[in-house]
């Protein structure tokens, strides 16, 4: 792979394709979300949604749903016709594009998502981008922070290469998934199409179009009733 920002995502499918202008890889476009959202000015008067807490900097598309117990820090971008579920948690810097759930318990940060984008089920985003109609199941957690000091490293040609980003979570490109409860570890890539099975633990770089499956075998014995 060569982590171009065309090999994961299409750009059509965003109304922000200029965050990743100047991009040679495509998680340099982490640094600069911040950056970009510094155009969300203070809106007057902020969306009203009941039961709902929505910061002042936060920009919420027509026909898109709040539902109560959500909370929205901002500075945020949310596109047209999504769906921001019960409890739902969206901190600093997140751009969310059209048609996405954003679920029950599920927490983004300093994350980009592209049109038809889910995240609906008690997820963690950090510091991650997921392209078009990119889908994690319940449970999914991408960790952003190496357990170790030092920025993230991705392999390239064999070589680790240093991101420059001490928090760097996942790019799933387009139509990715990620199975219920799989862990996607700091500087995991998915290519378009995917998948990680559930209760995978996955490192690394997974190409276009692969499937990512745990063989951990399951014993089946007859079960042996106990006397009373």
């Amino acid at each position: 792979m060569t982590f171009s920002v065309a090999e994961l995502f299409d750009l059509t499918q965003t109304e922000h394709a200029a965050i990743f202008d100047g991009c040679h890889r495509a998680w340099e476009a982490l640094k600069k979300i911040e950056t970009y959202l510094v155009k969300v000015s203070k809106q007057n008067p902020p969306p009203r949604f009941p039961g709902a807490s929505i910061g002042e900097r936060v920009i919420i598309g027509a026909g898109t749903i709040i539902e109560p117990g959500v909370l929205i820090k901002g500075p945020a971008i949310i596109g047209k016709n999504c769906q921001i579920r019960h409890n739902a948690y969206i901190r600093e810097n997140v751009i969310i594009g059209d048609d996405c759930v954003v679920g029950n318990a599920s927490e983004l940060k300093n994350a980009l998502l592209f049109n038809g984008a889910q995240v609906p089920h008690y997820n963690y985003v950090g510091d991650s981008i997921l392209g078009c109609k990119a889908h994690l199941g319940a449970g999914v957690k991408i960790s952003n922070v190496k357990l170790l000091p030092g920025n993230v490293t991705v392999e390239v040609d064999g070589v680790p290469c240093d991101t420059g980003l001490r928090k760097f979570g996942a790019l799933l490109g387009d139509g990715a998934e990620a199975g219920c409860n799989a862990v996607l570890n700091p500087g995991s890539i998915l290519g378009r199409g995917a998948v990680v099975y559930p209760n995978v633990f996955w490192r690394g770089i997974l190409p276009a179009n692969m499937i990512a499956k745990n063989k951990a075998e399951i014993e089946v014995v007859v079960r042996r009733v106990r006397e009373s």
